[in-house]
């Protein structure tokens, strides 16, 4: 099994090691929304060799439930024990399984389910991929940390009281995982003084990529691709 890390969106973020996998593999296996190919499988698109065997791993619910339910944690577990087999019949077969990663696969990536489940039982690589924060702040020309500034890296699905705490308490930050999320993030930085720093980036890296100020971005809505940037380095010249 090899955890295959497809960077942040542009095809060209791919390392040379993911590419020579995606050559070798007999599997390609990918998390995707039930009816979407999933932007993992979007990003190899010209890269997939003919004749390789496709293992699509539909999610049984995304956002439509929330994740501190037990129906969802229940749901979401069988899903990814239900996965885990999948994969293992291939292994099992002694067929290499490439499975796909937005970002780095050990960043807050679903395959790390997968590792968890079968890195005990199989052979197992990781290829590390850009992160989707790295293509954000890469593309905004925005440094994020220097010398001992400190950098937290902080999911927009967290409590806003816990948020605002821990935004007040560091040099930078990358909330990530913003979505429907954002109104929250907003009064979280604006109770931290940070909101007139933070930068707000969509699709970073993909041909559809788009960022502004987050003071002056006019409205709430963003899409699953997008963070908040909020940079270090006060000193900077």
């Amino acid at each position: 099994m090899i955890g295959v890390g497809t960077g942040p969106g542009d095809p060209e973020l791919l390392t040379v090691k993911a590419v020579k996998a995606l050559e070798r593999a007999d599997v390609l296996a990918y998390f995707a929304k039930e009816g979407r190919r999933g932007n993992g499988r979007a990003i190899v698109d010209g890269l997939v060799k003919p004749g390789i065997v496709e293992l699509p791993l539909y999610y049984p619910v995304t956002t439509e439930i929330d994740k501190d339910r037990d129906d969802y944690k229940s749901s979401i577990t069988g899903f990814y024990d239900a996965s885990a087999r999948a994969v293992a019949e291939h292994l099992e077969a002694g067929r290499t399984v490439a499975v796909l990663s937005e970002g780095d696969p050990l960043f807050y990536g679903s395959y790390m389910h997968l590792h968890v489940r079968l890195a005990g039982r199989f052979s197992a690589d990781v290829i590390p991929g850009i992160t989707a924060m790295s293509g954000c702040w890469s593309l905004a020309g925005v440094p994020i940390v220097q010398g001992d500034d400190v950098l937290s890296v902080l999911p927009g699905t967290m409590a806003e009281a816990e948020l605002g705490r821990r935004l007040a308490d560091t040099e930078a930050a990358v909330i990530m995982k913003v979505g429907r999320n954002l109104p929250k993030i907003r009064r979280a930085l604006e109770a931290a003084g940070r909101l007139e720093q933070a930068l707000y980036v969509e699709r970073g890296t993909m041909t559809n990529s788009a960022m502004t100020r987050l003071a002056e971005k006019g409205d709430d809505e963003a899409p699953y691709f997008s963070l908040v940037l909020v940079p270090g380095w006060k000193d900077k010249p």
